[in-house]
């Protein structure tokens, strides 16, 4: 694939590095509600087997991405035709509800993560999320016999290394970060072009020494493929002023002779308390396309200019 080589970096002070650029796999699931198209078996393990062949080196998935775990099915099925997981990729997954009654307990976080090694095939993974812990209350999270405490004995009995929550409010996050349970805390669509909602909670994470993984720069694909193309940010309804910003925003790379993908890419990847940057993918050309844009050269005027274009920060997510 690409002779590019991305930088590696150190992931909080988990000890893992990882390269900035990791591949995001819940559009390999083949989720057309949420995304709009369907991904077949063959060209979600295709697209695998090309993130393997290419610099980047971490993958991210789920328990609950895709009917009975069809993300980590597949990424299971690359896995076995690679004859293992390549020595050098780190891989990431989530602990979820259960699909059939909502329970998001103890026992079925230790559920969930069997789930997940059997799908992948791997005896255990290094880095383990508690996912989207805003479907239960946060007291529910940590109470006894709770999520929370199923995620720290799996860690103390050397099932996990390391542990991260991965979700959206940025306010939720930070609760859970207040715990000192997690290492690593991922958020999307919240420290984009469009929306630094993310930020706050991002700075003071680094400053603690807690990974901080970045996922969806491209605000669910608006950034990507254009306000006109895609009618949505984050996965839901946007504002007008959004997607004029967004327009602003194209208008001000084409100038500079670049693509606004590539912007909205290298804007989470320069950022100094960012250590890894998730972008879904969907196609082995799609992980071409995205180590191109992480590597083109983009002129540092441009940065100023998109700085004055942010949305109020009443239309962020938050």
């Amino acid at each position: 694939m690409s002779a590019a080589v991305l930088p590696t970096h150190p992931l909080g002070s988990t000890g893992l590095d990882v390269t900035t650029l990791c591949v995001g796999t819940s559009p390999l699931a083949s989720m057309k509600r949420l995304y709009g198209y369907d991904v077949s078996d063959e060209r979600a393990i295709a697209t695998v087997e090309a993130v393997f062949d290419s610099p980047i080196r971490f993958i991210d998935t789920s328990n609950g991405y895709g009917d009975d775990g069809s993300a980590e099915r597949r990424i299971g099925a690359a896995i076995r035709a690679r004859g293992g997981l390549p020595a050098d990729v780190v891989l990431a997954t989530k602990v979820d509800p259960d699909p059939e009654t909502g329970a998001f307990d103890g026992d079925r976080v230790r559920a969930s993560y069997a789930e997940s090694l059997e799908r992948l095939g791997v005896e255990r993974v290094p880095l383990l999320y508690l996912h989207d812990p805003e479907r239960i209350p946060f007291e529910d999270g940590i109470a006894p016999g709770g999520p929370v405490e199923a995620m720290l004995e799996l860690r103390a009995a050397g099932l996990v290394d390391h542990l991260g929550v991965a979700g959206g409010p940025v306010g939720l996050l930070q609760q859970y970060l207040d715990t000192d349970a997690f290492s690593v805390v991922l958020s999307h669509n919240r420290y984009t072009l469009l929306d630094r909602s993310a930020q706050v909670l991002f700075e003071g994470a680094h400053a603690r020494g807690i990974g901080v993984a970045n996922a969806a720069p491209y605000g669910g694909g608006m950034l990507a493929k254009g306000p006109e193309t895609q009618t949505k940010y984050g996965y839901g309804e946007r504002d007008d002023r959004v997607a004029a910003a967004a327009r602003a925003m194209r208008d001000a790379c084409e100038r500079h002779g670049v693509t606004l993908a590539a912007a909205a890419l290298q804007f989470s990847l320069r950022a100094p308390f960012v250590d890894t940057t998730v972008v879904g993918v969907s196609s082995p050309e799609r992980v071409a396309q995205t180590v191109e844009y992480a590597t083109v050269e983009i002129p540092e005027e441009l940065w100023p200019e998109l700085e004055e274009l942010v949305p109020d920060a009443s239309l962020w997510l938050n």
